[in-house]
């Protein structure tokens, strides 16, 4: 995948045929089509970049990327009617990397989007301490030995690896590596952990990367 892209737009027709253009193009696509949960979505699953509504049911775009600008610099694309309003909108109030006025092209928001991810670097990458995780090639490595993982280990691990010492319970865990909410267990959650431990091991027998922690959960942490 070229990297993860969050459509916030709470017209649905609209939000899947960007979805739909965007994933041809090679991006892995999530849509929220409400404010209500989109920076709690960003925290968790750090998306590449955002395109989003300003007018949105129950939280407005505005609002939205101004709190995500106190936590993250991912690149947001504002979708707007309000063109008498771009130039504040793009200034220090907002912090957006571009805007689109409706109605528009599918195409020209696919064209815009390669443009600023080839500018700010693209999908997100994590170097510590032997680890390598490299999201624009679902590609792992700790002290130069590649590790075989599929996708949802991968994410998974990049989630954990991205907030070291800090402990996930397993539905943090599983928000994070199913944005959809399907149904599933905790059971789920630790046959994961369980495959990504023995791929660890391969490569680092001496040194255990994600902790249990009794009765809540588990963190990334290299002894």
């Amino acid at each position: 995948m070229k990297g993860k892209i969050l459509v916030i737009e709470d017209e649905k027709k609209l939000a899947e045929l960007l979805k739909d253009y965007l994933k041809q193009s090679g991006y892995e696509v999530f849509c929220l089509y409400d404010g209500y949960d989109a920076v709690s979505w960003v925290r968790i699953n750090r998306p590449d970049m955002i395109i989003l509504d300003l007018m949105l049911p129950g939280r407005d775009g505005l609002d939205i990327c101004k709190e995500i600008r106190t936590f993250s610099d991912v690149p947001v694309m504002i979708v707007t009617a309000r063109v008498e309003e771009i130039d504040r909108l793009l200034g220090l109030e907002l912090g957006a990397d571009d805007y689109i006025c409706k109605p528009f092209s599918p195409r020209e928001v696919v064209a815009r989007v390669k443009v600023i991810l080839k500018r700010t670097g693209g999908a997100q990458s994590i170097q510590a301490s032997g680890l390598i995780l490299d999201e624009s090639r679902y590609m792992a490595s700790f002290n130069e030995k590649n590790m075989e993982l599929t996708a949802v280990e991968f994410k998974l691990f990049q989630f954990l690896a991205a907030n070291p010492g800090r402990i996930f319970s397993r539905e943090q865990l599983m928000d994070s590596i199913y944005p959809d909410q399907r149904i599933v267990s905790d059971r789920t959650i630790d046959s994961h952990i369980k495959k990504l431990r023995k791929k660890i091991s391969v490569v680092s027998p001496e040194k255990e990367l994600i902790h249990s922690v009794y009765g809540v959960g588990y963190k990334f942490e290299i002894n």
